[in-house]
């Protein structure tokens, strides 16, 4: 008789509520964030896609101090209760913004405590649960985390049509779950005791550390770095609904529809990925995002909009728990968080330099040239995952 796994740890159960509450949170303003901006602030879209993606960018930089910091300190909780603590502060701004200047600072303040707590969040997963259900547990992690953006986006819907169309109002509810999330975390989550070497970390990140890594976390970074230039900001999903005609009411929508998809299929798909090659699950989830952009490029009414906005959903689904994943499993535990902060450091850039792309090409040939060359590059993305080598445990993993 196979013996009976252990269940996941509580630790990463509450983890997976605290950002449920910051997801509904982030997600009742971003599904209209966008309109809001094009429509009620006067931005351009070469404006949305410099805002969304600084906004990661900023999150991804932070995600590499907060990373080395968990390892050098060794209070991961600590660093996740200030990033998420930071959040919940900047959520207010965004209600009270009169130029799209200030809701670039109130992301740019939202990112940081993004930044702040992603890394030491994950490196947290990572360390309290058993090497054989990483997978299940990044899985539900991000399920959860997928949960609250679907559940975000509905709560907008209703409060809009309650609310009579006020986004403002709509905006000014999201601070309750927010901190909610920073209730759920001081109170739920404990961490375990570190030990001496998990405290090895040095500042600054030396050239050693670096190369410690090994060559199979490099290459999977690497992989991510293609696949992100492929996986621009969702915002981009919302502005093609508006222009297929979508009432601005209605916006939510587009990403209930892809959070919905994502929250169903990342738990089963962290499961799966347990009991297979990885790379096969991540190639698989790579070729939806193609199908994705070539819908939403080629079938520019509302049914090819909600149709490639599922199949996003679904890419993510099946790729972004499993990289966390591979992550865990490369990098040497002592240097856990400064891997994954080092990993969002590099995915993050590289966001920026999407949405940018993506700003700059839609304006100079619609949305059809956007999704197009997303297409394209999802493409190579996946040429990168067939030649990635196995991935292997760390010795120290």
């Amino acid at each position: 008789m196979t013996p009976e796994r252990p269940g996941i740890p509580r630790t990463v159960w509450a983890l997976g509520l605290v950002s449920m509450f910051m997801d509904i949170s982030s997600e009742m303003i971003h599904s209209l964030l966008p309109v809001f901006l094009v429509s009620g602030l006067g931005a351009s879209m070469a404006l949305v896609g410099l805002i969304e993606g600084t906004a990661e960018a900023t999150a991804a930089v932070m995600k590499v101090f907060s990373g080395w910091l968990s390892d050098r300190l060794g209070k991961r909780k600590l660093l996740a209760g200030i990033g998420y603590g930071l959040g919940a502060l900047s959520k207010p701004i965004f209600p009270l913004a009169i130029t799209p200047f200030e809701v670039l600072g109130a992301r740019f303040a939202d990112r940081i405590g993004k930044g702040m707590r992603g890394a030491p969040r994950d490196a947290l997963v990572a360390d309290v649960t058993p090497v054989g259900q990483r997978g299940a547990a990044f899985g539900l992690r991000q399920a959860l985390d997928t949960l609250g953006a679907f559940l975000g986006p509905v709560i907008a819907l209703v409060l809009m049509v309650v609310l009579h169309g006020n986004m403002r109002a709509v905006f000014a509810w999201a601070v309750i779950p927010a901190a909610l999330a920073v209730i759920c975390l001081i109170v739920g989550v404990e961490e375990p005791a570190r030990k001496p070497d998990h405290m090895a970390a040095r500042l600054p990140i030396r050239i050693a550390d670096i190369k410690g890594m090994g060559a199979g976390y490099w290459s999977v970074t690497a992989v991510a770095v293609v696949f992100t230039l492929a996986r621009f900001s969702e915002a981009f999903l919302v502005l093609r609904a508006r222009d297929a005609g979508l009432a601005i009411a209605l916006v939510p929508l587009v990403l209930i529809t892809m959070n919905l998809v994502y929250a169903v299929v990342a738990a089963p798909a962290g499961r799966l990925s347990d009991r297979m090659d990885r790379r096969s699950l991540l190639a698989i989830g790579m070729g939806v995002l193609v199908l994705a952009d070539l819908v939403l490029a080629l079938i520019p009414n509302l049914a090819g909009v909600l149709i490639g906005t599922g199949l996003w959903g679904l890419h993510m689904g099946l790729t972004q728990g499993l990289f966390s994943a591979l992550v865990a499993d490369a990098a040497p535990a002592r240097l856990r968080g400064t891997a994954f902060g080092l990993y969002n450091l590099a995915t993050g850039l590289t966001l920026l330099a999407a949405s940018l792309i993506a700003g700059a090409l839609w304006t100079w040939g619609g949305a059809g040239a956007t999704f197009l060359a997303g297409a394209l590059t999802a493409l190579l993305a996946t040429a990168g995952v067939l030649i990635l080598q196995p991935p292997t445990l760390h010795p120290e993993a």
